[in-house]
């Protein structure tokens, strides 16, 4: 899996070799795999601010694209909020396409190579991933937090690169993709305590002598650290792939994985170790603003080696806040629930979801509410109760706003800190929004509904304002993709579901 566009017959050779078995369902998954990732190409095609597409002019039930170098790509009408694969073909001047990285290449556009390699292995993986589900799944609801991570084979659900695992060889997919339900064995690599920074607690069962050991996943160990250290304990991998689950209800260990997965390379900075137990501690501080209606799990240690190649953070478990009966689901496993097809209960779930988030905001801090960081506790009937926040590295903290609720103002610096109005908003509606909301409604018509349902009752604050009159802000992550020189965020602007 390492040259375009041959990804696709590269996997398939490789899985004759390690699972012939295999071969014939990868086969048939294939073309469902390029409608998933085409669609969400077509979604950043029809909505992202990419310079070489000059209009777009709905086409009876179509959409036009006019490109700057005088050609047109025609494609089917574009929901940004739609999750299934509907996009099996798109014409460029009349010629069909329903490979995505063969129409990226054709386009021909600044700074391509990179993003068509990416949607190349984005398709491949995305079959391999599907090939290994069972064939007559269990409608049972899992009782372990890893079992509910593994529910979510499909990955991101709007990035073209929602399964893009480049250096990742059929074996080591295999091996440790959450979807394929492995049990996968870290390694724990000594270093001195003093070359070490630490924050919260190390535990005894990772500490020899005067010696850290530090959680490792086996990928990052042979392809960038090329040590392995002791053998460590085995874990379940969740949806991140970097972060595992240690047995037993035992912590959640992230691990420093330098692999370009998605859009990022996957590492552990020395500046979110530092800020780790802070940031950990505030949090927990603004749950009694909250009605009990969010928790953050608590980061237990972090520990880097001084790089971000060799680093880790130990969390509690999402699980640790489920009541007898309740389950701890993370929010982009909703959709194999079901549940999100009522919309009663999606309203329920929206209107939760946007009281924590909104309040959290006028407070002061804006999270990264997507399907991955945001869980949400369930009845024993399935009832939304409260939510469960994780991974605060990329939240936004305005001291501002906290000031002006008499909150005391953590000791933070760098990108954490900021008063930027349209930060903030863009932080928590870019991922809440069109990230969570969205991917549990799974088409505009939906989320239109639910938040139509549910704001009336909101206290009117002016960034609820600001969501229900302006379009919805969005990453731009084929944007991004193409814009090696342009460090930070892209955004593109979704057409609001309530217009």
């Amino acid at each position: 899996m390492h040259r375009s566009p041959t990804a696709e017959a590269e996997v398939a050779q490789e899985l004759a070799e390690v699972r012939p078995d295999l071969v014939s369902r990868y086969t048939a998954e294939l073309p469902g795999a390029r409608a998933a990732v085409l669609t969400r190409l077509w979604r950043a095609l029809a909505f992202e601010p990419l310079p070489w597409i000059t209009g777009r002019v709905p086409d009876g039930e179509g959409l036009s694209l006019r490109l700057r170098d005088g050609r047109r790509l025609d494609g089917p009408a574009a929901d940004p909020y739609a999750t299934a694969g509907y996009v099996t073909v798109v014409r460029l001047d009349g010629t069909a396409y329903g490979d995505p990285a063969r129409l990226v290449t054709d386009l021909g556009v600044p700074h391509s190579d990179g993003l068509v390699a990416e949607l190349d292995h984005s398709v491949a993986s995305l079959a391999l991933s599907r090939t290994g589900q069972p064939a007559n799944p269990s409608n049972e609801w899992p009782a372990t937090d890893w079992e509910w991570e593994q529910r979510v084979v499909d990955g991101h659900p709007f990035h073209p690169n929602c399964r893009s695992r480049p250096g990742f060889s059929v074996a080591e997919q295999l091996a440790y993709g959450p979807e394929h339900r492995p049990l996968v064995g870290l390694g724990l690599l000594p270093v001195r305590a003093e070359e070490c920074l630490v924050t919260g607690v190390w535990p005894d069962g990772m500490r020899d002598g005067r010696r850290l050991l530090i959680p490792v996943h086996p990928w990052q160990a042979a392809h960038v650290l090329k040590r392995t250290g002791d053998e460590g304990p085995a874990a379940h991998p969740l949806m991140s792939l970097r972060t595992l689950a240690l047995p037993d209800g035992g912590p959640h260990v992230k691990t420093a994985l330098s692999a370009r997965l998605t859009s990022s390379v996957r590492d552990i900075s020395v500046y979110s170790i530092g800020l780790s137990a802070t940031l950990s501690a505030f949090a927990e501080s603004l749950e009694t603003h909250l009605d009990g209606l969010l928790h953050f799990t608590r980061t237990l240690g972090a520990a880097t080696a001084g790089s971000p190649d060799l680093a880790a953070v130990l969390r509690e478990s999402p699980q640790v806040y489920a009541g007898s009966g309740e389950r701890v689901v993370p929010v982009a496993a909703l959709a194999t629930t079901g549940l999100p097809s009522r919309p009663a209960w999606l309203a329920d779930f929206t209107r939760l979801s946007l009281t924590v988030g909104l309040r959290l905001l006028d407070l002061g801090v804006a999270l990264e509410a997507h399907g991955q960081n945001l869980l949400v506790v369930l009845s024993a009937t399935g009832a939304p109760l409260r939510l469960v926040y994780r991974d605060l590295a990329d939240i936004r903290v305005s001291p501002a706003r906290l000031a002006r609720h008499g909150i005391p103002v953590p000791e933070l610096t760098g990108r954490i800190v900021t008063d930027d109005e349209i930060a903030l908003r863009r932080k928590l509606f870019g991922a809440l929004v069109a990230g969570s909301l969205a991917g549990t409604a799974g088409s505009g018509a939906a989320l239109g509904a639910a938040l139509e349902t549910v704001v009336r009752d909101l206290p009117r604050t002016p960034d609820l304002v600001a969501l229900l009159e302006n379009p919805v802000p969005a990453k731009a992550l084929t944007l991004m993709r193409l814009s090696p020189g342009t460090p930070g965020d892209q955004w593109a602007q979704l057409p609001n579901p309530l217009a």
